[in-house]
């Protein structure tokens, strides 16, 4: 693979030469307690880690980790140089010392030998360069949903992770809770008999962070970007659009060009669990269709749909399972479908089972009563995980497979990408699970990739 600086023509190699060895070179000075002293955690038995993206998730992911004495966070990376600032200020106080260095592009961390392990919080539009990059450097990666802004994207982060024998964990957090854990071992375990549907309530409408905003936005009020905003690096290898402040932080999920609104910001959550407990994570839908989608003008600065339906079909022949598999995913509130429940809701030949976060229903009243099957009916064990962060920083030290790996990611995402096709296109897809392809539709499968603005390109 080959980035090249915005802007500029150099290659990659010669990028690491001038800038890369540098950042190695130079010294930095560490406190005996970063050595191992103090009763700390010695160098031996840490996971040596950068943040890169400090806007929304990033702190959070950033000081969940943190928590955990075995990592143990020594760069940080934004191109907003406040964000960038308020990350180096945070991860220091943190350790109570200066260890922490601040850096404007993501490759220069790449570069540094010593980083066993990366954070990723990047909007969706940059999730497949910077996660390739970190995977051809040898660094295992904590990456936020969705894998990547398109198909195309979260294959070639697959190839990238499993060719570079990486540990992957994405932040589907939800697997690491109780009760979508036990919701789900309730649907393996056959309890509810066959599951014949399934309904993943994602949100509906497009719920911005943008303080103070009222309303969605339909025209462009165009600014110049902020000091602090390298926007022409902030939006890389998308379209170069104008800068507006309400589609840029807390916001660009709202726009088609950086993101896939409520849709794809959610579906790695709820779909997500509901492939976990039907045993679907290598495997996926064979068709899929749109049944209704709302969209606002073209030209509006959000312009994600803001209420959706989809079907998707799983079939028995392909999946293994009992049965032919239907699932609803779809947009909830009053303003999108009120019978749609968020979270997700497998129905089966013998009960149902709905879990959301905080929320756990089911047609049997004394599975409410318990967090945990009894083992006698525990014939399928699903994975166990009671905090994901620290469950990943255990896998790096392990070399074990964490409970979300990148192939169960990109699993969980593809009935999102797939609906947003077809809802782009107005027309059913039919999905080939095994060579990852839409079938007999040249213009549907052209969605599946996006063209990238020079001169950025992912190999």
């Amino acid at each position: 693979m080959k980035t090249t600086t915005t802007g500029s023509t150099i290659s990659r190699r010669q990028f690491l030469a001038t800038t890369g060895a540098a950042a190695l070179a130079a010294p930095l000075m560490v406190p005996s307690s970063v050595l191992g002293a103090n009763g700390q955690t010695p160098p031996s038995e840490r996971v040596v880690m950068a943040a890169v993206g400090y806007g929304g998730q990033g702190p959070w992911d950033t000081d969940e980790l943190m928590k955990d004495p075995v990592c143990q966070m020594v760069a940080a990376c934004d191109v907003d140089s406040s964000h960038l600032n308020r990350a180096t200020k945070i991860i220091n106080a943190h350790y109570d010392n200066e260890g922490c260095r601040g850096y404007h592009d993501y490759r220069e961390v790449m570069a540094r030998e010593d980083i066993d392990a990366v954070m990723l919080a990047v909007p969706d539009h940059w999730h497949a360069l910077i996660a390739a990059e970190a995977a051809y450097h040898n660094k295992d990666i904590y990456g936020e949903k969705p894998l990547a802004r398109t198909i195309a994207e979260q294959q070639a982060i697959v190839r990238a992770v499993q060719q570079s024998n990486r540990i992957w964990q994405t932040g589907s957090w939800q697997r690491s809770v109780q009760n979508f854990w036990y919701a789900c071992e309730i649907v393996r375990n056959g309890l509810i008999g066959n599951v014949t549907h399934v309904v993943v309530g994602l949100p509906g409408g497009q719920n911005g962070g943008y303080p103070g905003f009222g309303g969605i936005p339909h025209q462009n009020h165009c600014t110049p970007p902020p000091r602090q905003l390298d926007y022409n690096f902030w939006v890389g290898p998308s379209q170069m659009v104008p800068y507006v402040e309400c589609r840029v932080h807390g916001n660009w999920r709202w726009n088609y060009n950086t993101g896939g609104g409520q849709l794809m910001d959610w579906i790695g959550h709820h779909c997500d669990i509901a492939h976990w407990g039907l045993g679907f994570d290598r495997t996926g839908p064979s068709e899929v269709e749109v049944e209704h989608a709302d969209f606002p003008p073209s030209h509006a600065t959000w312009n994600t749909s803001p209420k959706y339906r989809i079907a998707a079909k799983y079939l028995s022949s392909v999946t293994g399972y009992p049965n032919d598999v239907h699932m609803t995913i779809a947009g909830t509130g009053p303003e999108s479908y009120p019978d749609i429940k968020m979270g997700c809701k497998w129905i089966g030949t013998e009960g149902w089972v709905w879990v959301a976060r905080g929320h756990f229903d089911s047609s049997d009243p004394h599975w409410k009563k318990h967090q945990k099957l009894p083992e006698n009916l525990r014939k399928v064990k699903l994975y166990h995980s009671t905090n994901h962060w620290r469950n990943f920083l255990a896998c790096v030290k392990s070399r074990k497979p964490t409970i979300t790996p990148v192939e169960t990611a990109h699993h969980s995402t593809i009935p999102g990408h797939l609906g947003l096709i077809s809802m782009l296109t107005g027309r059913k897809l039919r999905w080939d699970v095994a060579t990852e392809q839409i079938i007999d539709d040249p213009d549907a499968a052209m969605l599946m990739s996006r063209p990238y603005r020079a001169p950025w390109r992912l190999a």
